[in-house]
């Protein structure tokens, strides 16, 4: 249960848009391609249940909210930056291995 919420493919981008302190709703919606404000407030949501974000609110007019990484998510911050690091290093391999999979099954 654990990894499935923590490898849930928004759950990744948010933590790592949020390492370098706390980041607001629309930074982090900036910062993650394709992800709707819907989505992106449910795993908000999901990721401060599970512990791994901290929500701020600010007393200002409107009112500002900032969302922080927990000292859990930061430890959970380095595995993920390599696992993002290493899907990177090798999207064009995997690409070309499934292309070539793909023609070798196709009747």
């Amino acid at each position: 249960m654990v990894l499935d919420r923590v490898a849930a493919k928004w759950s990744i981008g948010i933590p790592i848009a949020a390492a370098h302190g706390p980041v607001r709703f629309t930074e982090l919606e900036r910062a993650i391609n394709g992800i709707s404000r819907r989505m992106l407030t449910l795993t908000l949501r999901r990721l401060e249940r599970d512990g791994h974000l901290v929500r701020t609110v600010y007393p200002t007019v409107p009112p500002k909210v900032g969302y922080s990484l927990t000292p859990m998510a930061r430890e959970l911050h380095a595995s993920l930056t390599g696992l993002v690091g290493w899907a990177e290093r090798h999207r064009s391999a995997i690409a070309e291995a499934r292309a070539a999979y793909d023609s070798a099954v196709e009747p």
